[in-house]
């Protein structure tokens, strides 16, 4: 099960974030790294699935105003929160980027389980958050991700958001993150 630390005193504070339930409070910061990475990874990936067909056998529709019954926001940034079972309702676009909840990284080293975050622009019509799956191919044009979109509802597809410099997409890892 996927739990929040507590940020350390110097990190930024996440206003509204409560941990869940019998969440250890802690210090230490901790990135996903080695093997570790790959199950949290997998386990992300698997919640980021349900919603493929929660639906009575379809995608959840995507709301800027409603929470599915899951309890989490049905838009792009409430959907990345359920992959890393973040609390309900989740963080939006601009706080999973700017509040301690991910740190940036090089688009190169994405892995699964990661986020490609826009969260640049003033109108929240234009930011965005998918879950980064992996690469089609080594050339590293196109990834596959998971997202949460207008029109459409939960989706696995293919995009180069982050790919062409200046496009407002960039790479994030979440940190604090422990199973």
């Amino acid at each position: 099960m996927r739990r929040h630390r507590q940020p350390p005193d110097t990190a930024p504070q996440r206003s509204g974030a409560a941990l869940p339930a019998g969440s250890p409070p802690t210090a230490a910061v901790t990135d996903r790294a080695g093997d570790a990475a790959a199950v949290a990874a997998a386990e992300e990936i698997r919640r980021a699935k349900i919603w493929l067909a929660d639906n009575a056998g379809t995608s959840v529709p995507y709301s800027q105003k409603k929470n599915w019954k899951d309890g989490y926001r049905q838009d792009c940034s409430g959907y990345a929160s359920i992959t890393l079972k973040l609390p309900k309702s989740g963080p939006n676009t601009v706080s999973l980027r700017n509040d301690g909840w991910t740190k940036a990284i090089a688009i190169s080293e994405l892995r699964q389980g990661d986020l490609v975050i826009k969260a640049n622009s003033n109108d929240p019509d234009h930011r965005h958050v998918v879950s980064f799956d992996g690469w089609v191919d080594g050339k590293h044009n196109s990834y596959r991700s998971y997202e949460q979109a207008g029109k459409v509802g939960t989706r696995h597809t293919t995009h180069s958001y982050g790919l062409n410099s200046g496009d407002g997409h960039h790479a994030h890892r979440p940190v604090d993150l422990v199973d």
